[in-house]
Order: C-alpha cells, then sequence, then structure tokens
C-alpha cells in the first residue's frame, strides 16, 4: 500500500489529528485523498520520492480523475488535501518548495443553500404529529435543536448534558478543530430539554449525551438522517432533506430577519467570513422578490 512506501503520510495525519485537532471524518478524508493520489504516483511513475514531485505529476493524476468525471468540488478539496500535505513537508524542512503553487483549481459555480421556507418550518413544528413515545419525542426535539441553534449533525448527537447552562438559556458546542461556541436557546425550548433530560430511559454504560434512544444508546448519524428526512418531506417539496438543511435554514431565516452577518458566522461557527456570506444571496433574492412585487416601476 502506498501508506508503507511514503511513511510522511501517516506522519501528517497524525499531525492533524494530535496537533490540528481534527475531526476523524476529516482526516478520513484527507488519507483517503492522499493515498489515492500516492497510489497514482506508484503505478504510473513508479512511487517518486516527494521531494521529486513536481506540478506535471499532479496535473496528471487530475486529469485522469477529469475523464473519470469527478466533480469539480471534489477535486477542489483533492488539491486542498495535496497543498496541505505539502506545505506540511515544507514546513518540516523534506522539501524546498510545493508542487502545487502552479496547480490551479477548477472553477465551481456557485449555488445558493437550499432552504426550508419559514412557513413551511412553522407547520413541521406547531402542526405536524409526532409519535407520543420516546422516538417521537426525541425526533421533534433534535429537529427543533437543529432549527433553534443551526448546530451541525457531529455537534447535536455529542452534545452532553454537561453542556447545557439552563440558567443563562444557553448551551456550548464544540464544533471544527475542537473550537468552543456558545449558542442562545428559548427559555422554552431549554425547558423542554431539562424535562426530556429527567425523563429518561436508563442509559447504556458510557453515554452521556443529552439525547439517546429508547435502548439507552447514543444517536447514529444515519438514523437522524433517516427521520429528519422522513418529517421534513412532510411539509416541503425541496429535493434535499438532511440535518444540514435545517442549518442552512436557521442562517437564512436569521438574515432575512436582519441578523449582522458577523454574528451569523459567530453562531455557526465559521472561521471565515466568505463562508457566511452566502447566506446573504438568498436575502438579496428575497429583497428582489418583495421589490419586484411591489414597486411600481419593477
Amino acid at each position: 500500500m502506498p501508506i508503507t512506501q511514503y511513511p510522511q503520510i501517516a506522519a501528517f495525519l497524525d499531525y492533524l489529528k494530535y496537533e490540528k485537532r481534527y475531526s476523524q471524518h476529516t482526516i478520513i478524508s484527507y488519507q483517503n485523498d492522499l493515498e489515492q493520489f500516492f497510489a497514482y504516483l506508484s503505478s504510473q511513475f513508479d512511487s517518486p520520492p516527494v521531494n521529486q514531485i513536481t506540478a506535471m505529476y499532479v496535473r496528471s493524476w487530475l486529469a485522469e480523475m477529469k475523464e473519470d468525471e469527478i466533480s469539480s468540488k471534489t477535486l477542489n478539496r483533492k488539491i486542498s488535501s495535496l497543498k496541505s500535505f505539502f506545505k506540511y513537508e515544507m514546513k518540516l524542512g523534506h522539501i524546498e518548495q510545493t508542487p502545487m503553487t502552479t496547480v490551479v483549481a477548477p472553477r465551481i459555480g456557485k449555488r445558493l443553500p437550499v432552504f426550508v421556507e419559514e412557513k413551511d418550518m412553522s407547520t413541521l413544528l406547531n402542526h405536524v404529529t409526532f409519535t407520543h413515545d420516546w422516538k417521537g419525542r426525541t425526533e421533534r426535539l433534535v429537529i427543533q435543536l437543529f432549527y433553534s441553534t443551526g448546530m451541525r449533525l457531529s455537534e447535536l448527537i455529542h452534545l452532553k448534558e454537561s453542556q447545557l447552562d439552563p440558567s443563562n438559556s444557553q448551551l456550548k458546542v464544540l464544533g471544527k478543530g475542537n473550537k468552543e461556541r456558545i449558542l442562545p436557546l428559548a427559555p422554552e425550548l431549554m425547558a423542554d430539554i431539562q424535562a426530556y433530560i429527567t425523563e429518561k430511559p436508563e442509559k447504556q454504560e458510557g453515554v452521556h449525551t443529552v439525547f439517546i434512544t429508547s435502548k439507552g444508546k447514543m444517536l447514529q448519524p444515519r438514523s437522524v438522517y433517516a427521520f429528519v428526512k422522513q418529517h421534513l418531506a412532510e411539509v416541503t417539496t425541496i429535493q434535499k432533506k438532511s440535518p444540514h438543511i435545517l442549518r442552512h435554514s436557521f442562517a437564512t431565516h436569521l438574515m432575512n430577519h436582519g441578523a449582522d452577518l458577523n454574528a451569523v458566522k459567530e453562531l455557526l461557527g465559521h472561521t471565515s467570513l466568505a463562508a457566511t456570506q452566502v447566506y446573504t444571496h438568498n436575502t438579496i433574492e428575497k429583497l428582489k422578490e418583495v421589490f419586484n412585487k411591489a414597486h411600481p416601476k419593477a
């Protein structure tokens, strides 16, 4: 395997894990990208040493993937993985220059974030009937929390009781890169969560999360995806129906009601304002719609 031919990969992944403190999901993505690239070098160019890898090798690999109709978004992620790897090798002094300086990433067409309309979220939370058992209660509360806070899926399913601060109606979230942020919560929702906690079935050993199944186990990402998709299908026809769509809806609805962009950035846990600015486009589209309907000269 390339991982043994190129021990630098393992060292780089350890750096991401222990120094950068990236999530396991992110590390696996880096590992897959790097192993794929170095496997290609092994099969096509007889495993050149890292300090002899040039931009030509990288472009050759990217060209082959384009022939396989890999999306521009995926190619960009792979390029980003290689850039990080070679930057790390430069930092260690293993190479003098990165081969990535002349590698151009393909352009990605900007797509506006898909979101659920406010009226549809209102219908879901106020009029759709959830089952009255523990499963239904958990599902409703999870969807409420997604929409009320914009939390990521991993942040929500790993949320612990110790992260709740009922006296201040807020909770602490451990986000990407182990960065903490504080999220405000409506007192009514906090009260519902506290009531949920007091009436929990017995947890299995080692489980400390707020949300659990009726068998006392931690929620699994696949099951959360499934019930979020199921319930959103009851109120909306948008194609994508996932926990992340609820995060988009949270941000979009805040922006539509005049929330400050920097405040939304902090609530979402974005490191860059550019990542949050995409939500302003939906706001502009809404303003155009209002203008076209209301202005006599429109």
